[in-house]
């Protein structure tokens, strides 16, 4: 593993990375990367068993050893994420709909580029060699290799249909966990926050907008953007974390990790159960994207379905248990044959490759 000493060094391994995951560096050339930090409301912890106190400015400030863990490895995972959503992103740079559409796949990209940029800024800047061992541990996993931290980010993304999806509902966990991290108890990550945020809500207009363009031209069938659907939403469902949490329990006992809607909620956390809180609230609001996204099917044909959250689950109370999309428990026999066939197959990707050699199958403006 490379070793540096500040983050200048880190910065000349994030262009080594760029090379490494095969993007041209002409395609990002025009991109600033920097880190960017916004003034807070309040400098004030805001919740927990330090409400009122002042937020850390500086790691050492903080009580406890735990506390300096479980927010270093936050802002890890943050990281992770980022820079495997580029290399999952990578390859459809050469198969752009539009230039349109290849413009907003590189402001997608470039802006996860910067929010792991941001996450390793905080670690060299804050948590000492440990950080900076980190930071550079971030550019060594690869999405392709199937060795990022979470299971999300180890998936292909094989098309323009997948990335719509992706932005879609991967990018919206994005948001939740970012909202949750924006009222921490450490001033520099909660800073760092508000410039994320904005620069989110890009990426999940670009996958909102996109889904609607593909269900208007309507050239790929429901079936088929259902098994997209299928891949991808129990994986964002996951991203939330475990059940009963005891680690999200202490990131809010310690201010660290609010919750989605920590500014508005006025009624006492459930402190034993945050992480399947903040997926209700997630569930509610993709609900209402997929009013809008059926109101565009005809009625002859079947609608788009929000997976249960007990389809396909790879952690808590559901995890690997056999239920189908709507929620029913499925023969433990039957289950293998109808997880096959409810997600994408080699077949359904070559015929979402034949469809997009076709003009028209997405809406261009």
């Amino acid at each position: 593993m490379a070793r540096i000493s500040t983050f200048d060094d880190w910065i000349d391994l994030f262009r080594e990375w760029r090379d490494d995951i095969g993007l041209d560096p002409k395609l990002v050339e025009h991109y600033t990367f920097e880190a960017k930090y916004e003034d807070l409301e309040t400098n004030e912890i805001e919740f927990g068993d330090m409400k009122g106190k002042d937020k850390y400015e500086r790691v050492l400030q903080m009580p406890d050893q735990r506390m300096r863990d479980g927010l270093m490895n936050m802002i890890v995972y943050q990281g992770d994420t980022e820079f495997g959503s580029v290399e999952q992103q990578r390859r459809l740079v050469n198969t752009a709909p539009s230039d349109r559409d290849l413009d907003s796949l590189l402001r997608v990209m470039c802006e996860e580029m910067r929010h792991g940029y941001q996450m390793c800024h905080l670690l060299i800047q804050n948590f000492g060699s440990s950080g900076k061992v980190e930071a550079v541990k971030l550019l060594e996993r690869r999405a392709f290799e199937q060795n990022r931290l979470l299971g999300s980010f180890n998936e292909i993304v094989d098309n323009w249909l997948d990335f719509y999806v992706y932005t879609e509902f991967i990018d919206r966990d994005g948001k939740f966990q970012l909202k949750m991290l924006s009222r921490s108890a450490f001033a520099p990550l909660a800073r760092s926050m508000g410039p994320m945020l904005k620069e989110e809500a890009y990426h999940l207009g670009t996958g909102h907008t996109g889904l609607k363009r593909i269900l208007k031209a309507g050239k790929i069938p429901v079936p088929l953007i259902q098994k997209y659907i299928n891949k991808w939403v129990p994986t964002a469902f996951d991203l939330f974390g475990t059940d009963h949490s005891s680690s999200a329990e202490w990131a809010y006992v310690w201010g660290i990790k609010g919750r989605y809607d920590e500014g508005e909620n006025q009624n006492p956390a459930d402190r034993e159960n945050l992480n399947e809180y903040a997926r209700e609230l997630y569930v509610q609001e993709i609900n209402t994207l997929f009013d809008q996204l059926n109101r565009l099917i005809p009625d002859d044909q079947p609608k788009l379905t929000l997976p249960s959250t007990k389809y396909n689950r790879s952690i808590g109370t559901y995890a690997r248990q056999p239920y189908d999309i709507h929620g029913n428990k499925v023969d433990a026999d039957k289950w293998g044959d109808y997880y096959k066939n409810s997600i994408p197959s080699d077949a359904d990707v070559k015929a979402i490759d034949d469809i997009c050699e076709e003009p028209g199958w997405i809406v261009l403006k």
